[in-house]
């Protein structure tokens, strides 16, 4: 498993009946990797995987590894409301063939460390795969500190990465001085992408790669191979576009530049609603602007089919 590089969160696209558009997922996750990213990451909570069902889960599986294979990584997020669930589901994505996991802690409940711990070490258990721990303490309440992170991996051979989404930099020089080289780092922020790089982030689990990857790993590899004036170009650019995922309604806006770009289409699942009125003209306003002033590339990778 290689938990290094542009790894898109993948978004799930759905027809008009909001069923799972398979065919488009397909046709979308092979893009993204022709385009240069290492992998996708599916069922997360851009992937609206908590309006998804357990059957649902599996089949967009089945679907990305068809499209993925011998291409990219496919990482399945493990989410649910139950420990029972998650184990599940882990067991489920290795039999499926994922390349890893990425572990969220449990929808909806706020536990302490100790139950915290239980929930995540019953998945590692349940999986040879290489695993990820995500840490979003804004949205999910639970914040796996260093420390903490440091006692699992001291624990579990196979938890290797962790998905940093604190927005705090910080975290990530933090995790690094307790486990060194130990696990690696990803970036989940979009718009922290280079101040985490800098404090040793090897990866970059992305939102706005959904719509614009060649960009995405542009800026990444500028960023990693300490090209800063060119990164700092390239981001100057993006930032309007990347502080799109970190609002409420980042599934609906990185849906929307989707669509802007000729790459998916903007249905939600409820409760979330597709963007309207004023709301939507001024997003789409920053969407033009930034797409009229897009920025030639220094990789040439596939161009987007329309859709």
């Amino acid at each position: 498993m290689n938990w290094k590089g542009v790894t898109p969160a993948i978004t799930t696209p759905f027809n008009g009946n909001l069923t799972v558009d398979h065919k488009f997922l397909e046709e979308h996750c092979s893009w993204l990797l022709e385009n240069g990213c290492a992998g996708v990451v599916a069922l997360g909570s851009l992937g609206e995987g908590a309006t998804l069902s357990f059957d649902e889960k599996t089949e967009i599986l089945r679907t990305l590894g068809r499209a993925a294979d011998g291409k990219g990584t496919l990482v399945a997020s493990i989410s649910s409301l139950t420990t029972t669930e998650s184990v599940e589901l882990a067991k489920a994505a290795t039999d499926l063939g994922c390349s890893g996991l990425m572990v969220l802690p449990p929808y909806l409940y706020l536990g302490d460390w100790r139950e915290m711990k239980a929930h995540v070490a019953a998945v590692f258990r349940a999986t040879p795969l290489s695993c990820m721990l995500y840490n979003n303490p804004v949205a999910y309440g639970t914040d796996f500190l260093p420390e903490q992170i440091q006692e699992l991996a001291l624990e579990f051979k196979n938890f290797k990465a962790v998905k940093e989404s604190s927005t705090d930099a910080r975290r990530v020089s933090a995790i690094r001085v307790l486990v060194d080289q130990r696990l690696e780092i990803s970036v989940g922020v979009d718009d922290a992408v280079l101040e985490a790089i800098g404090v040793g982030a090897t990866g970059w689990v992305a939102g706005l790669a959904n719509a614009l990857p060649r960009e995405s790993v542009d800026l990444f590899n500028c960023g990693i191979q300490g090209e800063s004036t060119r990164a700092f170009e390239l981001y100057r650019w993006f930032l309007p576009l990347l502080r799109m995922d970190t609002v409420p309604k980042f599934v609906q806006l990185i849906k929307l530049v989707q669509a802007e770009v000729g790459m998916g289409n903007t249905r939600v699942r409820p409760p979330r609603l597709e963007i309207v009125g004023a709301e939507l003209q001024q997003t789409k306003a920053i969407i033009h602007d930034a797409l009229r002033a897009r920025p030639e590339l220094v990789s040439s990778y596939a161009v987007p089919v329309r859709k």
